[in-house]
């Protein structure tokens, strides 16, 4: 069940969708099918001692390099 991101050619909103086999995204906001898919941003986890905090990594939806959620927080400049 892999996760795809989209940016939608009609309306530019920018969405995930959970696709299965031959299934084809739809933009949740105008039902369109006109996508441009993006580049996904993945996490990658190490080994590391058990008293260690993980990294957050980049926003899964934006990059924003501050981590998840991020994207809605608002500049902090």
């Amino acid at each position: 069940m892999p996760i795809f991101e989209y940016i939608c050619e009609k309306c530019e909103n920018h969405f995930e969708a959970l696709v299965y086999g031959d299934e084809k995204a739809t933009c949740p906001k105008c039902k369109s099918t006109k996508l441009a898919p993006q580049l996904s941003v993945f996490a990658v986890a190490a080994k590391s001692a058990p008293s260690s905090k993980p990294a957050a990594g980049p926003c899964g939806s934006c990059g924003d390099p501050r981590g998840p959620g991020a994207c809605s927080m608002g500049d902090f400049n």
